[in-house]
C-alpha cells in the first residue's frame, strides 16, 4: 500500500500533459479575422459613400425645363399661317430653391456620412470585446478539461492501486474506499462532458465571427501572462486621482458619443433648412415663339417670354412654424439618446472598474496563499494515509478540493480578463482606438 501510494504521489507530480502539435487559435489572431471578415463595417462604407454622393447631388441645382408647344392653332382648318396668334414655341424654366437650402442639405449630408467612422470605430470595439470573451469562454473550457484530465489520471492511479491494495492481504483498504475512488473518477468524467459541450458552444458561438478557424485549440496562456490584444495600464486607471471628472473625460470621447455629435450637428443644420422655408422660391422661364407668314406672304415677327416666379409664405402658421418646430424637438431628442448613452457607457465603466479591483484581490488571494495551502493539505492528507495515519476519504476530499480551487483560479482569471476586455471597450477613444495614456 505505502509503495502504491507513493507511487500515486509521484504521478501527482510529475504528469506531463501531452499535446498534439499545429495550429493554435491566438486571441489576437481571431480579433484580426472577426474583423476583416465583418460585413457590417463594409455596409457602413458603403453608407458613408452614399452619403457624400448625395451631398454632392444636394448642392446641385435642380435641372432646367424644356417645353414645346404648338399655341393657338385654328380648329377649322389647323393652318399656321391662318391666324396671327398662332406660334410654335420653346421654353426653358429655372427653379431657384429658397435660401441657402442647397449648401445646408449639403453639409446635413456630409455630417451624417462623418459619422460613419466613428460608428465603425465603435463597431470595431465591440467586435474585439465580444470577440475576446467568447475566446476567453473557449480558452476556459479548454484549460478546464486539461486540469481535470490530469487529475482523472491521478484518479485513475489510485482506484488501481486501491484495489491492489484491497487483494493484498497485508492491505488496509477497505472496499468503501475502492468505490469512493471509482465514484469520484465517474464525477471527473462527468464534469469532463459539461466543458467538452461548453468548448464546442463557444467555438460554435465563436465560428459566427471567424467561421472554421474558431474550432482551432487556443493558445495557451499562463497565470502571469495576458494577450497583448486585451494589455493597458491598469494602475494608471485604479489609482487615477481625476475621479468621476477624469473618467467622464475618458467617456466623452467615446466613438459612440462622438457619431451622436455627428447626429445632432445634423439636426440643427436640419432646423436651418427648416427655416429656409420662411424664404420664397424663385423661378425664371424664358420663351421663344415662332410665327408663320400671313396668308398674303407678309412676314410676321416672332415673339420673346421671359418672366420671374415665386411663391410667398405668408401663412406660415400650420407649415413653417411647425416644421421648425419639429425639427428643433428632433434635435432635443437627440441630444437626451445621447445623455442616456453617456449614463449608460459611464455606469458600465464604474461597474468594471469595482469588478477588477474585486478580482484582482482575489487573483492575489488564490495565487500567494490559498493555491500553495490546497496544495500543501492534499500532499499532507495523502501522506497521511501513505503512513497510515489517515482516511481514504479525506485524501480524495483534499486532491478534489484543490482542483476545484485551480478551477476557481482559472474562473477568476478568465473573469478579470473579461472585465479589462469590457474596459477596453468603455475607454476606446475616438480617432485614437484607447483612452489616453492606458494603452500599452
Amino acid at each position: 500500500m505505502k509503495t502504491l501510494t507513493a507511487l500515486c504521489l509521484i504521478c501527482s507530480a510529475t504528469i506531463v500533459f501531452a499535446q498534439e502539435s499545429g495550429p493554435e487559435l491566438t486571441l489576437e489572431s481571431a480579433i484580426s479575422q472577426a474583423v476583416a471578415l465583418d460585413p457590417w463595417l463594409n455596409g457602413s462604407r458603403y453608407r458613408e459613400d452614399a452619403l457624400n454622393n448625395e451631398s454632392i447631388s444636394a448642392s446641385t441645382l435642380p435641372d432646367p425645363k424644356i417645353s414645346l408647344m404648338a399655341a393657338n392653332f385654328p380648329t377649322d382648318t389647323f393652318d399656321i399661317n391662318q391666324e396671327a396668334m398662332t406660334q410654335l414655341t420653346v421654353g426653358v424654366s429655372q427653379m431657384f430653391p429658397r435660401g441657402d437650402s442647397l449648401a445646408l442639405s449639403s453639409r446635413q449630408k456630409q455630417e451624417l456620412a462623418a459619422q460613419e467612422p466613428l460608428l465603425r470605430q465603435d463597431r470595431q470595439a465591440k467586435v474585439t470585446a465580444s470577440v475576446a470573451k467568447l475566446w476567453l469562454d473557449a480558452f476556459k473550457a479548454q484549460e478546464s478539461i486539461r486540469l481535470i484530465e490530469g487529475d482523472r489520471s491521478l484518479f485513475e492511479h489510485l482506484v488501481d492501486a486501491t484495489r491492489a491494495s484491497y487483494s493484498s492481504a497485508l492491505g488496509r483498504a477497505r472496499q468503501q474506499d475502492i468505490i469512493r475512488a471509482q465514484l469520484e473518477l465517474t464525477r471527473l468524467d462527468d464534469r469532463l462532458t459539461v466543458l467538452h459541450q461548453q468548448l464546442e458552444s463557444a467555438q460554435q458561438r465563436l465560428s459566427e465571427w471567424i467561421g472554421a478557424q474558431a474550432h482551432i485549440p487556443v493558445r495557451q496562456v499562463s497565470p502571469d501572462q495576458e494577450p497583448s490584444a486585451l494589455g493597458f495600464h491598469e494602475m494608471s486607471l485604479l489609482n487615477t486621482s481625476g475621479g468621476d471628472r477624469q473618467r467622464y473625460n475618458w467617456i466623452n470621447q467615446h466613438p459612440v458619443l462622438q457619431a451622436f455629435d455627428q447626429r445632432i450637428n445634423s439636426m440643427q443644420t436640419g432646423v436651418e433648412l427648416a427655416r429656409q422655408k420662411y424664404k420664397p422660391e424663385w423661378g425664371l422661364s424664358a420663351q421663344y415663339g415662332y410665327r408663320d407668314d400671313d396668308p398674303l406672304g407678309r412676314d410676321r415677327a416672332d415673339l420673346f417670354s421671359v418672366g420671374v416666379t415665386f411663391d410667398l409664405p405668408l401663412f406660415t402658421g400650420n407649415r413653417q412654424d411647425k416644421e421648425v418646430s419639429a425639427a428643433n424637438s428632433r434635435a432635443e431628442a437627440l441630444k437626451t439618446d445621447k445623455l442616456l448613452m453617456a449614463r449608460q457607457l459611464m455606469a458600465g465603466l464604474d461597474t468594471a472598474i469595482v469588478q477588477l479591483q474585486r478580482l484582482n484581490e482575489r487573483r492575489a488571494l488564490y495565487g500567494q496563499q490559498l493555491l500553495p495551502q490546497m496544495s500543501e493539505q492534499a500532499e499532507a492528507a495523502l501522506a497521511a494515509y501513505n503512513n497510515d495515519d489517515g482516511d481514504f476519504a479525506e485524501a480524495v476530499r483534499a486532491r478534489i478540493a484543490e482542483l476545484n480551487a485551480k478551477i476557481d483560479f482559472l474562473n477568476i482569471r478568465i473573469d478579470r480578463l473579461k472585465t479589462i476586455a469590457e474596459l477596453n471597450y468603455f475607454l476606446t477613444a475616438a480617432n485614437d482606438g484607447n483612452a489616453e495614456g492606458l494603452t500599452q
